[in-house]
């Protein structure tokens, strides 16, 4: 029996539109595969570019002495201190106990938050900066931002009022100032924290600190 001409003639632009639309789907999935490989090739290099940049940055951080916590020897060296970090810690201290347990913290943070400058002077040998800051209560902390001072940590009033205090107490109240961040690694362990800096403040230094 002879095929019907005009069945043949259906079936022949069925199997083309299918073959067009087969064609076009495949040509859509290829063109979503590239978009997706492109978008991902953009984020990794953004990525890349970030840690790059953070990179570089630390290594800057790293250069000016971020990461340690370290004495401000002469009153003068302070300006260039401040001036050459966005952000800066500086302890006003003089050799006592509630001086020693807040640099006991300060040692711990100045190694989680490399984005900071940790820094102590003697108050006592620092008398232009004491009057011209106002220090009276010690320790006092300016916490410095753009070579401004913009917030003071004075004594422990507000980190409880005694000096059982937490790493972790004084790192909430320096984030609170912004002149810390809670990003990542920047951040301590707060239950590390708490834990150990109440055992190594409390215990370790008490039995050689000086009492005023």
């Amino acid at each position: 029996m002879a095929a019907n001409p005009i069945q043949e003639v259906i079936e022949k632009q069925v199997l083309t539109v299918a073959k067009a639309v087969e064609e076009k789907l495949d040509d859509e999935i290829a063109a979503m595969d590239r978009l997706d490989l492109d978008d991902i090739e953009a984020l990794r290099e953004r990525r890349l570019q970030q840690m790059k940049k953070m990179a570089e940055k630390r290594s800057r951080w790293i250069s000016l002495g971020h990461g340690d916590y370290s004495e401000i020897p002469v009153e003068k060296d302070f300006f260039s201190v401040v001036k050459a970090s966005d952000r800066v810690v500086c302890h006003f201290y003089r050799d006592n106990w509630p001086c020693k347990v807040m640099d006991k913290h300060l040692s711990i943070l100045a190694k989680q938050h490399i984005e900071t400058r940790f820094v102590k002077i003697h108050a006592e040998k620092s008398p232009f900066l004491t009057e011209k800051l106002k220090i009276v209560v010690l320790p006092t902390l300016a916490l410095i931002k753009n070579a401004k001072v913009d917030d003071y940590v004075v004594g422990f009033d507000e980190l409880g009022g005694t000096d059982e205090f937490t790493t972790e107490d004084l790192e909430e109240r320096l984030a609170k100032a912004q002149v810390i961040f809670f990003e990542g690694e920047s951040s301590i362990n707060p239950s590390k924290a708490t834990a150990q800096t109440r055992r190594s403040v409390r215990q370790s230094e008490r039995s050689d600190s000086d009492s005023d």
